[in-house]
C-alpha cells in the first residue's frame, strides 16, 4: 500500500469546514502540524479558536473521517490546541476583511442581503413560528440564512430551531450557532436557565447593535428578524440600524388582531421602511372530511393588506394563509420546524410557498451604487 503524501493529507484537510464559520480549517489557519509516518500513521494538530470550543468533538470527528479516507492511511491521531491571541486577531481580520470592527454589514448600501423584519401587532399570532419556518424553508432551498431573535423579553427562537449550545466568542467576535443550516443569535443563549430579561430601552438598543455588528454572519442571502409584538423600542432600533430592512406583518383572521396588526405595519410610514406583505396565520382548521372550520373568523389578513395598501399608497400583498396545524406546534416544541419535519402537511406547504415568494425577490437598488456615469 502506498504511503500517503503530505499533499494528499493537506488536500483531505482542506475538505473539512469549521462547523461555525463554514470555511475550510486549512484556510482559517487552524491546522498547525501534519506528520505522516512510513507506516501510514497520520498525526495532526488542529487549533481551536477558543478554549472549550463546543464544536471540538465535531472537528475531531470530521478531521478523522476526512484523513482516514485517504489511500494508505492506517490510523489518524488528532490533537487539539488553542489559537494564540495573535492568531485569533489574524483570524478576525481575515473574516472581517477591510470592514471596520462592529460595522453592521447589512446596513451598507451595497449589501446584497435581503433583510425581513417579521412584525405583529400583538402576541400569540404565531410570528416566531412563521419566522423559523420561513428561515428553515429558505435554507433547505440552498440559501444562506440568518435569524436574529429580536424579541428580547419573549425569546423563543432557540427552542423552535433546536439550538442547544451557546455561541462561541472569539474576543469581541461572536460566532452564531448553526441549526438546520440557519445561523441563529438570541439573548436566550446568554441567559442562564429561564430567567427573565429586565432591561430598559438603551440596553435593548445595545443588544441589537451587538447582534448585528459583533456577530460574524458571513455572506447571507436572507436575514430574518423576529421582532417583539407592537411598535416599541426594538422596532424603532431595527429601523435605525437597518434602514434597508423590509417589514413582514403577521396577523390572524380575527378582526381584533387585524386592527392591531395594521398599527404594527403602519410604523413603516414613520420609519420609511418598505412593507413586503402580510401573512395570515391560523387561517382555518382543515377537518377530516375536507371542510374548513374558521375558528378565528376570516378576512383579517386581506383586511390588513388592503388597509396598509391605502395607507402607504402602494400595494401590500397578502403573501399567504397558513392553516391551523398541530404539526406546527409539535415542530416548535421539538426544535424541528414543520417545513422540515412534516413537509407535506398543509401548514408546511403554505409556509414553503411564502418562503419561495420572499426568496425570489431581488434586493432593491435604493442606496446602491450603480456602475454608470453621465454622458
Amino acid at each position: 500500500m502506498p504511503v500517503p503524501t503530505l499533499d494528499t493529507i493537506q488536500a483531505a484537510l482542506a475538505t473539512v469546514n469549521d462547523p461555525e464559520i463554514r470555511r475550510p480549517i486549512t484556510e482559517l489557519g487552524m491546522v498547525e502540524r501534519v506528520d505522516v509516518s512510513p507506516e501510514g500513521l497520520v498525526s495532526t494538530t488542529v487549533l481551536l479558536t477558543v478554549p472549550g470550543c463546543p464544536m471540538k468533538d465535531t472537528i475531531t470527528r470530521d478531521v478523522t473521517a476526512a484523513v482516514s479516507a485517504v489511500e494508505g492511511v492506517t490510523d489518524v491521531q488528532v490533537q487539539l490546541g488553542v489559537m494564540s491571541d495573535e492568531q485569533r486577531q489574524g483570524l478576525k481580520q481575515q473574516l472581517r476583511g477591510n470592514a471596520p470592527e462592529r460595522e453592521i454589514p447589512f446596513a451598507r448600501p451595497d449589501s446584497l442581503t435581503r433583510v425581513y423584519a417579521v412584525a405583529s401587532g400583538k402576541g400569540g399570532v404565531g410570528k416566531s413560528s412563521v419566522t423559523v419556518n420561513l428561515a428553515a424553508a429558505m435554507a433547505a432551498e440552498g440559501l444562506r440564512v440568518g435569524v436574529v431573535d429580536a424579541d428580547i423579553y419573549g425569546f423563543s427562537v432557540p427552542r423552535m430551531l433546536g439550538v442547544e449550545h451557546q455561541p462561541t466568542q472569539v474576543d469581541d467576535m461572536i460566532l452564531p450557532p448553526i441549526q438546520h443550516d440557519v445561523k441563529v443569535i438570541s439573548i436566550g443563549m446568554f441567559v442562564p436557565g429561564n430567567q427573565p430579561v429586565v432591561w430598559r430601552g438603551p440596553m435593548l438598543h445595545r443588544a441589537m447593535q451587538q447582534f448585528l455588528g459583533d456577530v460574524f454572519w458571513g455572506d447571507l442571502d436572507v436575514l430574518l428578524l423576529d421582532l417583539p409584538p407592537g411598535t416599541g423600542d426594538i422596532a424603532i432600533t431595527v429601523a435605525q440600524l437597518l434602514p434597508n430592512s423590509e417589514l413582514l406583518v403577521v396577523t390572524t383572521p380575527q378582526q381584533a388582531a387585524a386592527e392591531v396588526a395594521e398599527r404594527a405595519g403602519s410604523i413603516a410610514l414613520q420609519t420609511h421602511q418598505r412593507l413586503v406583505g402580510v401573512v395570515e396565520n391560523m387561517s382555518w382548521l382543515e377537518l377530516p372530511d375536507g371542510t374548513r372550520q374558521e375558528i378565528f373568523g376570516s378576512g383579517g389578513g386581506r383586511t390588513v393588506a388592503e388597509s396598509l395598501s391605502r395607507s402607504i399608497g402602494a400595494e401590500v400583498p397578502l403573501l399567504g394563509q397558513i392553516p391551523l396545524d398541530v404539526t406546527v406546534r409539535e415542530g416548535g416544541d421539538q426544535g424541528l420546524p414543520v417545513v422540515l419535519g412534516q413537509p407535506d402537511s398543509p401548514a408546511a406547504t403554505a409556509l414553503r410557498a411564502v418562503a419561495r415568494g420572499l426568496s425570489g425577490r431581488s434586493r432593491g437598488l435604493a442606496g446602491r451604487k450603480l456602475s454608470i456615469s453621465p454622458t
